[in-house]
């Protein structure tokens, strides 16, 4: 893979230009039959707790594929540079790199993503939000160029209660602890969780908790007394730590906590691996180092010291995100290259082609995945893994749940942007 680096960016962060130092530096203005990326992501400032991991992923694979002769003869060049979550830097890297041919961007930021949607939306440059943005964009109706590739954070918590009321043969007049970061990403599955309350019968008990999330300790024991059925729990990075550690210290039972796709390794390092044994979360792929594209990339790009980043990383639950992000994207360029063999490679014919991802598995890495001029969110399927002390075991097969409580927040919202453009 070919990666083009903004020293602006790369040089406000140590974290991040120690990252990337691994990677050779090329510039790749001007070479013919490419097909160009941006990955301006947070490498220094709020999202490093996923985006080291997530971005050596999104590389190997693409290393992967480049290694193997590219698509079609094009080969993916990448620029990755840090915006560090800041607006200004992350939209000046947008226009930088448009203005080089650039076709797709990848944020890995909710507030980034949510800057740039007029933008996208205007100049017809696709943009990945997996995991993060607005999670009415799986409306490719209202956002025919922004792309989710993955389960929303509405459709992660459909996944969570389906689990629960199969679980417990039904949850009417069961309790339900909601414990979230009191930011608008941690209030967003309200809604989901309010419409399923009135469907289902349950008590409703929301603990919300001041941003980052580093001091929890006045709302673990209000946890505890309330004798929840299940507790449902959801922050990112140290918030997602210190939810686990203070769950442990007040004698929660892991097997009844459930998380969203925020919860890794690390987290278990932190809070204990043998003491969080049995917290569950939702997966959108296949983690460890089982699955045959993790296979091919310590064959054919680790082993031959073309790796982005340390080997041991390779595997992890966000390095596997990165992959399965990116083997979907570049499904979307086999795509466009089958409709249209000779271009024009832009915008508009990348597009056509994510739109066209039929079945996707990534040899069995994810769940089938589809997306259509409708739906961006690829159907919306999932399943629950549990900790077991050394890694997290699948304990559902590939699901979808709740997707008409879903799609009806879907409709509301992305209508509202229809209208209003917010």
């Amino acid at each position: 893979m070919t990666i083009t680096v903004d020293r602006r960016t790369l040089l406000t962060g140590a974290g991040a230009a120690a990252l990337l130092a691994a990677q050779p530096v090329k510039l790749a203005f001007g070479q013919d039959k490419t097909i160009r990326f941006l990955m301006t992501q947070d490498f220094t400032k709020v999202y490093t707790f996923v985006t080291a991991e997530y971005s050596q992923g999104q590389r190997d694979y693409m290393t992967l594929i480049n290694e193997r002769g590219g698509i079609n003869g094009y080969k993916i060049v990448a620029e990755v540079t840090d915006h560090g979550n800041d607006l200004p830097r992350a939209i000046e890297a947008y226009e930088r790199a448009k203005g080089q041919g650039m076709v797709l961007v990848d944020p890995l930021s909710t507030p980034v993503a949510r800057a740039l949607v007029p933008r996208v939306l205007a100049d017809k440059v696709n943009m990945v939000t997996a995991f993060s943005g607005r999670s009415d964009a799986a409306d490719g109706t209202v956002f025919p160029y922004i792309f989710p590739l993955s389960p929303n954070y509405w459709t992660q918590m459909g996944l969570i209660l389906d689990y629960a009321n199969k679980q417990d043969g039904g949850l009417k007049g069961k309790k339900i602890a909601y414990v979230h970061i009191d930011t608008p990403f941690g209030k967003e599955p309200l809604p989901i969780l309010e419409a399923l309350r009135d469907k289902l019968g349950f008590e409703l008990l929301p603990f919300p908790y001041t941003p980052p999330g580093n001091d929890q300790s006045a709302i673990w024991p209000q946890v505890r007394r309330a004798r929840p059925d299940w507790v449902i729990f959801w922050g990112a990075g140290v918030g997602q730590t210190v939810a686990l550690t203070e769950a442990v210290r007040n004698g929660i039972r892991m097997d009844r906590m459930c998380s969203s796709v925020w919860i890794s390794e690390s987290d278990m390092d932190v809070a204990g691996r043998d003491a969080a044994k049995g917290v569950m979360k939702v997966d959108p792929c296949v983690l460890g180092r089982e699955p045959k594209p993790i296979q091919d990339i310590l064959k054919s790009v680790v082993s031959a010291g073309k790796g982005a980043g340390p080997e041991n990383k390779v595997g992890t639950v966000y390095y596997n995100y990165g992959v399965m992000i990116m083997a979907t994207i570049l499904e979307g360029v086999k795509q466009a290259f089958a409709l249209a063999p000779n271009g024009p490679v832009n915008g508009p014919w990348l597009n056509a082609g994510l739109q066209s991802i039929k079945g996707f598995t990534a040899e069995g890495m994810m769940p089938s995945t589809t997306v259509t001029a409708a739906d961006h969110q690829g159907g919306g399927m999932g399943r629950i893994s549990q900790w077991d002390g050394k890694g997290f075991k699948p304990v559902t097969d590939w699901f979808s749940a709740n997707q008409d409580v879903v799609w009806a927040e879907i409709k509301k919202y992305s209508s509202e942007f229809a209208k209003s453009g917010k």
